[in-house]
């Protein structure tokens, strides 16, 4: 009787149980951000990391990893208008998601990306004159930069 009383509640919890859970892809938390002095230490173990993650899957989710980082250390630094350190930390993300191959994850984070990046093309600048102390000025493009960075995603599931 108690056999049968177990079989019965595995098979009921078993049909009333979700087959499949569906999560929203989530970009990371901001790492060390420039101006830390532990910042430079982890571009180096980042630079490192490439050679612990050998093999076809580990490279895509490395720069899938690396990609989300530096996009998100973008948008931080979009937030409060550092906007050389922040154009640096988007032409990384855009290195690292162009070496991505296409897969749903791949697919998944691109639209992420370019939800993210569509919120900073209406926030930021369109250009930015740069004027460092004994420097010639220079003039940052960040709307066009975000617009390609934009391309750049949503090639990958095109």
């Amino acid at each position: 009787m108690k056999k049968i009383l177990v079989y019965l509640l595995f098979i009921i919890s078993y049909l009333l149980l979700p087959t499949f859970v569906y999560a929203e892809y989530v970009l990371p938390y901001p790492s060390f951000m420039p101006g830390n002095k532990i910042y430079a230490i982890t571009r180096i173990v980042d630079k490192l990391k490439n050679y612990w993650y050998f093999g076809e899957i580990a490279q895509q989710k490395y720069h899938l990893g690396l990609g989300d980082k530096y996009l998100v250390e973008a948008k931080t630094l979009f937030e409060y208008k550092q906007y050389l350190l922040a154009a640096d930390a988007l032409s990384r993300s855009d290195k690292e998601f162009s070496l991505l191959q296409k897969t749903p994850l791949a697919v998944e984070a691109a639209k992420k990306h370019v939800e993210v990046l569509e919120s900073l093309k209406s926030t930021t600048p369109q250009e930015f004159t740069w004027s460092p102390e004994k420097v010639a000025a220079s003039t940052l493009h960040l709307g066009s930069m975000i617009q390609s960075s934009i391309t750049i995603r949503e090639r990958l599931w095109q």
